[in-house]
């Protein structure tokens, strides 16, 4: 399994492909559409990540010490955005996640190119990812 920085850079490295923003957001939809859905079960209040704009589900399950993420948008701009979270995240241990840092956000200019509700909605969703992390973390031990 690669790690999460490794793939972060290849998240960096993929949006540096595109030189125009829309051919960026275009990729980010595209993302949108990899992203593991959620079951039905799971789109609850419970599992909506508050600070977003947009609907945003995500449910977290603890398969072999591994986070596994799955989510949910009725926006295709978040769903996007959750899909980058996800597929950084996903799969690995609730300490690295912890401890993954998202320089890599700053690195591809998404902040800079979200609105400031979906700038806000952004961190909520990387405040949660890791909420759970650090749930699960806590089993763990």
């Amino acid at each position: 399994m690669a790690s999460i920085q490794d793939i972060q850079n290849e998240i960096v490295e993929e949006f540096a492909m595109f030189d125009d923003w829309m051919d960026r957001y275009e990729y980010m939809i595209d993302l949108g559409k990899s992203v593991p859905v959620i079951d039905e079960q799971y789109k609850t209040d419970d599992n909506i990540i508050k600070g977003c704009q947009s609907k945003v589900w995500v449910h977290a399950d603890l398969e072999d010490d591994k986070v596994k993420f799955s989510a949910d948008s009725d926006a295709i701009i978040t769903k996007g955005i959750i899909a980058i979270l996800i597929r950084a995240w996903s799969g690995q241990k609730p300490a690295d996640i912890i401890a993954a840092d998202t320089a890599f956000i700053d690195q591809i200019g998404l902040k800079e190119h979200l609105s400031p509700t979906r700038a806000n909605g952004l961190v909520s969703m990387i405040k949660q990812l890791k909420m759970y992390a650090v749930a699960y973390q806590s089993q763990l031990n």
